[in-house]
């Protein structure tokens, strides 16, 4: 982790000495490469099994030796259907019309050993594939290196280990650093990553950059982006929930080619996150993170102070007895916006590199940014290997005067969107459904329906552009299959 720098010099510089440092023991050590960990699904509660995978199981029955290896891959594809209200340079106008349905496919196969406790290399390669795509960048990248690491150290007999090379950062409920699994690419980093653990709680300490996806390109780590941190989590300050604290430094110099171009920025996020373990409460469930986020950005020949944050909490209850577990949860989720683009100060909330999908509506159509998110969930599991459940979510601007933020990507400003301070708040309303069926550890089949009904915001907005021919809902329909080996 670097140390923090003054915001009026560090603008467009390049890293700080420390971060430099990490980088090159990175550079210096990358290559080697294995892992003990077992490939992660499309969402990581939705992969837990207690085999070590159908390969390595077989593997391991056939031969003892084979304990010391890990071999597995994952097939998944996936088809969705979205109408024009969904696509992103559309958003909602009825004129322009059109639908747009295809296939995602994505393959992984991974190679690990572990010749002692001690130490684990791990080498993973990634094949994404669209087809029938009309989006202007199909989610398509030949067959890359997507993790390779070294892993040094045993907590068990010694509190500190290492792990360096390309590898997913995942923390915490993914809000802020994840794996981006539902992308046809995924997340991952040149990193190196410290951790010190005992007892009482452990530490991560990490510097990285993040890989950027070059479709017949080998894909390397953008030199213009750096993402270190600090992050904490114990068990003891109360037993009845994991307790985490984060310091999180995201730093951006002149000429990043990603997402077009980030500009150039400084801004660091300290944060705390609550969650209660599993059946402390009985019935009950919680979990709550708030983060503050301070430091600098460029915007033109301006620069303006980073002063945001954002508030996320969640409570449920699930009657494990009852028939099919039936489970109600409600939410909450707000990041702030930005009032006044004039003022000095930049309000708008930094996803940084969460994992958005998980939590902002299946559709992908807003995020946190700017947004007040009601939401309520019910969920029953059937047959046990089969779970229905449904969620509905609201979206409301946090400040009419700053943009309609999208999942990802800048703010909208085509087809009337900008800065409509005089136009009403109400984005408007999502409604998810989703059918899980797990027929073996090793395989996941999903169906999942998504309706946005448009609020006045963007009714407003569309109407202001004749063009548009009038606002528009968006429907959404997708199938997946996941298999892993």
């Amino acid at each position: 982790m670097h140390s923090i720098c003054d915001t009026d010099s560090c603008i467009g510089a390049r890293p700080c000495p420390s971060i430099v440092i990490f980088v090159c023991l990175s550079i210096l050590f990358f290559g080697p490469c294995l892992c003990g960990e077992i490939l992660r699904a499309a969402e990581p509660a939705q992969n837990a099994s207690p085999s070590a995978g159908t390969l390595n199981d077989w593997l391991r029955r056939e031969n003892a030796a084979a304990g010391v290896w890990d071999i597995g891959g994952q097939f998944r594809v996936r088809f969705e259907d979205k109408d024009a209200g969904s696509f992103p340079n559309l958003d909602f106008a009825r004129a322009r019309g059109g639908n747009n349905s295809y296939f995602l496919f994505r393959s992984r196969v991974h190679l690990g050993w572990s010749p002692a406790k001690w130490v684990t290399a791990y080498i993973e390669g990634r094949d994404a594939q669209a087809l029938s795509d009309t989006r202007a960048v199909p989610e398509s990248d030949r067959f890359d290196l997507y993790q390779a690491y070294l892993r040094l150290g045993d907590p068990a007999g010694f509190p500190l280990s290492l792990k360096i090379g390309r590898q997913e950062l995942i923390y915490g409920d993914q809000r802020y650093i994840g794996n981006s699994d539902w992308s046809n690419y995924g997340r991952s980093f040149d990193a190196l990553k410290l951790r010190f653990e005992n007892k009482a709680f452990w530490l991560d300490t990490f510097a990285g950059r993040p890989v950027a996806v070059e479709n017949k390109r080998f894909n390397s780590a953008n030199d213009y982006e750096w993402f270190s941190g600090f992050y904490a989590s114990t068990r003891r300050m109360v037993r009845w929930q994991d307790s985490d604290f984060y310091f999180l430094a995201y730093n951006v110099s002149a000429g990043s080619p990603a997402s077009g171009g980030r500009s150039p920025r400084d801004v660091y996020t300290v944060g705390t996150r609550w969650k209660s373990l599993d059946e402390k409460l009985g019935a009950w469930d919680y979990a709550f993170e708030a983060a503050y986020q301070f430091g600098s950005v460029r915007q033109g020949s301006k620069r303006l102070k980073q002063r945001s944050y954002a508030v996320n909490a969640t409570a449920g209850r699930t009657r494990q007895k009852a028939f099919a577990a039936p489970r109600l949860g409600i939410g909450y989720d707000f990041g702030s916006g930005d009032g006044n683009p004039d003022d000095g100060r930049e309000e708008t909330f930094h996803l940084l590199f969460g994992t958005q999908h998980r939590f902002y509506g299946n559709m992908d159509l807003a995020g946190l940014r700017n947004m007040h998110i009601p939401r309520a969930e019910a969920s029953l599991r059937l047959l046990k290997k089969v779970t229905v459940s449904a969620e509905w979510l609201g979206f409301w601007l946090a400040n009419n005067a700053d943009f309609f933020y999208p999942e990802s990507g800048a703010g909208r400003t085509q087809n009337g969107y900008g800065r409509n301070p005089g136009f009403g708040s109400h984005i408007g309303q999502e409604i998810d459904l989703l059918v899980d069926w797990r027929p073996a550890g090793w395989g996941l089949v999903r169906a999942g329906y998504g309706h946005f009904f448009i609020g006045h915001y963007i009714r407003q907005s569309i109407n202001s552009v004749p063009a548009n021919g009038g606002a528009a809902g968006a429907k959404w329909f997708y199938f997946q299959l996941i298999g892993n080996f």
